[in-house]
């Protein structure tokens, strides 16, 4: 058998690639929209990929399953389980909806269909034995945003992105059950999961690529609390905010979009766009035209620029011509394709900035842009407080020519919150670059 784990470090997202070598049958597992280095690996190591398959419907990412059947003309399999006002729409005629305990065979490859519910309602994973490698026990599971290293996929997502009233406890209390399910799954079962360390699918998530069972039944929270009651009250507890694109991703996933497609952006002159600044936030202090957002192009892009993206506004982005086509590329990830041009690095404004040292802990117009938990744990007590990602559309309780502090836990997003502040109006912006966690505790 041939395996491949695929991974994304603007997605924390992995897909997976296996083959049949006696067969020379390939399947994709959870494919993002660029199918390119699937295809050269079959390519390469020869096979033709002839399935492809997903665990569930993605709110983090724009799936490719659809791309895979219009464009390799080959068999998918999705869930056929769930809610059916939640379930796939409008899906190629080569769709096959599988349920519990169904099979798919992969050449001798064979997937057994598990039900696991709880992140979403449809959730399945595909239980692997390899059977042309003369084995008749199960090797691993495809766990998609069921079974994480060290964590499990949160329940709350649709309704924090998707306002279904009630469904977080719903999908807590399915969680619950699929983890018992497993449990009585052998120790040795290698666990493949969808996401690591960084994905905002859940609050704990490790950074090793896999685990096994075993190792999740003594390491993983989720498999050690027995009260139903207790790992609820735990797993829908101090979960992240989910980035505003997530709703998005919900209904391109459940509804399809356009085939992926590479496009060019070209320079721009247009200034009535809102444009995000791709630098660090060293050199977007150094100097940056007014009114842009600093959305530094690292690991944390997509989950930071995709709190201010409107899928039906076009944008610009700013930084050198090869950084901004690997961020288009990575945005087209997200399914956003409104990326209209892009602007070299200007350094026509300097922005004030100080050492949280410098400040006295007096000062009367304070802006603190963390979640509700860092807040919660301490602040200022004169502080307003707005989360970054809601600055765009947020009341502002301040003067446009009130001198700002602004800051958040340790300088990245002051630095968003300057440029959208600036953007908004505000000309008179102190970002605190070293943030909350290096104020004198004199002044917390």
């Amino acid at each position: 058998m041939f395996f491949k784990q695929f991974y994304d470090n603007h997605l924390s997202q992995a897909s997976y690639l296996i083959g049949c070598q006696r067969t020379g049958e390939a399947m994709i597992i959870d494919p993002i929209r660029d199918l390119t280095k699937y295809m050269t690996v079959a390519d390469d190591e020869g096979f033709t990929i002839t399935k492809a398959a997903e665990t569930h419907i993605h709110a983090d990412f724009a799936s490719g399953i659809r791309d895979v059947a219009d464009k390799l003309d080959v068999s998918i399999y999705v869930s056929g389980e769930g809610d059916d006002d939640l379930s796939y729409k409008k899906m190629p005629k080569q769709t096959h909806f599988v349920r519990h305990q169904d099979t798919i065979y992969v050449g001798n490859i064979k997937l057994e269909v598990l039900h696991t519910p709880g992140h979403t309602p449809e959730s399945i994973s595909f239980l692997l034995t390899d059977e042309g490698g003369g084995s008749n026990i199960p090797m691993g599971l495809f766990s998609g945003d069921f079974i994480f290293v060290g964590d499990i996929g949160r329940p709350d997502l649709l309704e924090k992105a998707v306002q279904m009233k009630g469904s977080t406890e719903i999908g807590a209390k399915q969680m619950y059950q699929s983890i018992n399910n497993v449990k009585d799954l052998p120790d040795y079962i290698q666990i493949w999961p969808g996401h690591g360390a960084g994905s905002p699918c859940g609050k704990a998530l490790g950074a090793v690529p896999m685990s096994t069972l075993g190792y999740e039944k003594i390491n993983n929270w989720a498999f050690n609390v027995t009260d139903e009651a207790t790992f609820v009250e735990t797993l829908t507890s101090n979960q992240p905010a989910p980035p505003h694109h997530f709703a998005q991703m919900k209904q391109i996933n459940q509804f399809g979009m356009s085939m992926y497609q590479p496009y060019n952006v070209y320079p721009s002159s247009n200034n009535e766009r809102i444009a995000f600044d791709l630098r660090s936030k060293e050199a977007f202090h150094g100097g940056h035209t007014q009114g842009t957002i600093n959305i530094p192009y690292n690991h944390n892009f997509i989950n930071q620029i995709g709190w201010y993206l409107d899928y039906d506004k076009d944008i610009d982005l700013i930084g050198d011509k090869a950084t901004v086509e690997e961020a288009v590329h990575t945005l087209q990830l997200i399914g956003f394709e409104n990326v209209a041009g892009y602007r070299l690095p200007q350094t026509t404004i300097m922005t004030s900035s100080i050492h949280s040292a410098d400040m006295t802990g007096k000062e009367t117009h304070v802006l603190d842009v963390r979640n509700d938990e860092e807040w919660n744990q301490g602040h200022l007590e004169q502080a307003v407080n707005i989360p970054h990602g809601k600055l765009l559309s947020a009341e502002i309780p301040f003067d446009k020519n009130d001198k700002i502090y602004v800051h958040c836990q340790s300088g990245v997003r002051s630095s968003i919150a300057t440029g959208i502040l600036e953007y908004r109006g505000f000309t008179n912006i102190v970002n605190v670059r070293e943030g909350y966690q290096d104020l004198p505790s004199s002044l917390k």
